[in-house]
């Protein structure tokens, strides 16, 4: 098949005020995680007046569009929750309300991620207008619960759907370079114990909340010491969470508790970052209890898919066949080499790729300093770029596929 990939450009330049509508109106649906159902359907209510050949919502809640009937299945996902507004005083406009002028649209998931499912979708009837259909299946995914649980909902496609893409292209914020691989995490909890007695006579009982500074401290140091890599960067720890169990204001504090957010560098494994904390002096002495957590919260259709809260990191290989042929459309596309990188932050690759070695690359509108800021915009330009790589992909792939 050949290919114009100017037209391609010119199509998605043509409905970049549909997309700019679309993604507006799902802006104005509050859709945090476990409440998406109403921005599902309104995506569903896009894909089928775009023409997508078979739109479902699975039991998990997520919504899935098909187009093609051919033998390689291409996924492009995208996550439909959100996080919360935070502060209101800290948004210049309403955060649902949103603004736009010529250049850019503001309001809580216009980067992430709500202008990657507006790209994606139009890259469809793009592929539609332009009779880009190949031997290829095209399975665009809206995903829920990734702010809460990042991964779940692929975990759960793979598993219980049994839906497995030749390759999947995350269309999280990359300001329109080419992302292949991002460190893991984990969520980490530390527990001190302790016996109550009457704050009057504090040498009566034991102390949790003065077990865990030390921890504390050691954590600290043991930030300094972890592993790094020359493509992903250092793994990290922060104490994100401190709690604590007490009869009263007037007692000893008899539980505390710290939670961990850890993130994994290429080669750190779960066990390992367990087992750096549990050999930490401070915790040894204290007897503290280190475990990690485990997600269970339901969807917003009521299933409960419970699993441990660790996303494993993920790097695809540059030579890989799904990276050549982003690298590819974008050249054929924009006429100039793109920028291949990384995400600093998790996506939903931490199931596709970290879990089941499913390829999986990034490209997608927005930037990543604007995911969970007020103020929180994407650029009307980036979401044509978006819409023609979408568009320009599952072809190249195929023709990348065919050079071998």
């Amino acid at each position: 098949m050949t290919i114009d990939y100017k037209k391609i450009i010119k199509k998605a330049e043509f409905y970049k005020a549909d997309m700019s509508k679309f993604l507006r109106d799902m802006i104005a649906i509050p859709s945090e995680s476990c409440n998406e159902k109403k921005v599902i359907l309104r995506i569903k209510k896009e894909m089928e007046l775009v023409g997508f050949d078979k739109v479902e919502i699975d039991p998990m809640g997520n919504i899935l569009g098909y187009m093609g009937k051919g033998d390689k299945l291409i996924a492009m996902d995208a996550h439909t929750d959100t996080v919360g507004v935070g502060n209101l005083s800290n948004w210049d406009h309403d955060p649902y309300k949103g603004y736009e002028d010529d250049e850019i649209i503001i309001g809580r998931g216009a980067t992430d991620q709500e202008g990657g499912m507006a790209s994606m979708v139009y890259a469809g009837k793009i592929i539609k207008d332009l009779g880009l259909e190949d031997d290829y299946t095209l399975l665009v995914t809206g995903t829920v619960q990734e702010e809460d649980c990042d991964g779940l909902c692929w975990q759960y496609i793979i598993e219980e759907s049994k839906i497995r893409p030749d390759f999947v292209v995350s269309t999280e914020p990359t300001s329109c370079r080419i992302h292949r691989g991002q460190r893991g995490r984990m969520e980490i909890k530390v527990e001190t114990t302790g016996v109550s007695c009457h704050g009057s006579a504090p040498e009566r009982g034991d102390n949790a909340i003065f077990k865990m500074g030390p921890i504390l401290n050691e954590l600290q140091l043991l930030q300094k010491e972890l592993k790094d890599d020359d493509f992903l960067g250092k793994g990290t720890l922060t104490v994100s969470e401190i709690f604590f169990s007490s009869p009263s204001r007037c007692a000893v504090a008899d539980g505390c508790s710290i939670s961990i957010d850890r993130r994994l560098t290429w080669g750190e494994t779960f066990e390992q970052a367990l087992e750096e904390i549990r050999q930490l002096e401070s915790v040894k002495a204290a007897r503290a209890v280190v475990s990690m957590y485990n997600y269970d919260r339901p969807a917003y259709t009521g299933l409960v898919y419970p699993t441990e809260a660790y996303f494993p990191a993920w790097v695809l290989e540059e030579d890989q066949d799904a990276c050549r042929a982003l690298k590819k459309a974008y050249k054929e596309l924009f006429d100039k080499e793109p920028i291949v990188d990384k995400w600093t932050f998790s996506t939903n690759g931490v199931s596709i790729m970290g879990r089941y070695g499913i390829p999986c690359i990034g490209f997608g509108p927005g930037h990543e300093d604007q995911a969970h800021a007020p103020n929180e915009k994407t650029w009307k330009s980036e979401l044509v770029e978006a819409a023609a790589m979408y568009a320009a992909i599952p072809s190249m792939y195929l023709k990348i596929l065919g050079q071998e």
